[in-house]
């Protein structure tokens, strides 16, 4: 299961970061592209169930997905892309390119105050 993979790469950098700070974390962000998508439930199962017993028990986790972007040839003006996209939203041209996949990213970590 790829989310529970990720579930642990996020969790191990998480109890790093916080124990290096000697604070608890709160809540974190995790971001990621349509290649590397995460299926919401199951990551955050996969979390939940990793993080018993360890200091991000109880962790909020939120998931934010970046869409796919594209560059007008014509225009040169970036554009989020859907399956239904065909031409670019801001001139109508047709030929665009994609741009490469936002990566997977721990973004933030909030952590509680004394």
């Amino acid at each position: 299961m790829h989310e529970a993979s990720v579930a642990q790469y996020v969790l191990e950098a998480i109890r790093k970061i916080s124990e290096e700070r000697q604070v608890r974390p709160k809540s974190a962000l995790v971001s990621c592209g349509q290649l590397n998508a995460l299926n919401n439930e199951a990551f955050a199962l996969a979390f939940k169930a990793i993080a018993q017993g360890t200091l991000c028990e109880g962790l909020h986790l939120e998931i934010r997905h970046i869409p796919f972007r594209a560059r007008c040839q014509a225009c040169e003006q970036e554009f989020d892309i859907g399956i239904h996209t065909s031409a670019c939203v801001h001139c109508g041209q047709d030929d665009f390119m994609l741009l490469p996949d936002a990566p997977l990213l721990l973004e933030t970590i909030e952590f509680e105050e004394d």
